[in-house]
């Protein structure tokens, strides 16, 4: 394989866009869980749609199938750990434990996140889900660039 389709080489290119961090939840019948994504964005305002990219061995995958509901949770700065929850190896059903979380339309989400909504799964090709609710939080986001966490300078009023 050429350097030119190199996955790390890849990984490296498209790591240096820079983007916010979420958690994606989701809760069902068969239990709840999350995992850190930044490949998501808003899709349209007419319906208003989000768009989510799910890897197809993701874990959350089948709990967001089975309850047709996901949540998206901007991180803030300050929640860097989350991110690191989320993203790990740990079984689904312990990665909401500890984490201060409320339930919107049946969704985790998590407290203290930089912005948030509620979505319903309208189709499973690429994840998107229809926004029912939002909410509005505080701080500044969490980005990832080259491959590491940074907190985004403070917005300049």
């Amino acid at each position: 394989m050429g350097r030119d389709r190199d996955p790390e080489l890849f990984r490296e290119v498209f790591g240096r866009f820079a983007t916010g961090v979420a958690v994606i939840t989701s809760a069902g019948a068969a239990g709840a869980g999350g995992m850190t994504a930044n490949a998501m964005c808003s899709l349209s305002l007419d319906p208003l749609l989000a768009l989510v990219c799910f890897e197809n061995r993701a874990r959350t995958l089948p709990i967001v199938r089975e309850a047709a509901r996901f949540g998206v949770n901007i991180l803030a700065a300050e929640q860097e750990s989350l991110a690191g929850v989320f993203a790990s190896k740990l079984p689904e059903s312990e990665k909401l434990e500890g984490v201060a979380h409320r339930l919107e339309h049946g969704v985790p989400i998590i407290e203290g996140s930089l912005a948030w909504a509620a979505c319903d799964l309208r189709e499973l090709i690429a994840g998107i889900g229809e926004v029912i609710t939002m909410g509005l939080g505080s701080g500044d986001p969490l980005l990832w660039y080259a491959g590491r966490y940074h907190a985004a300078p403070p917005a300049s009023s």
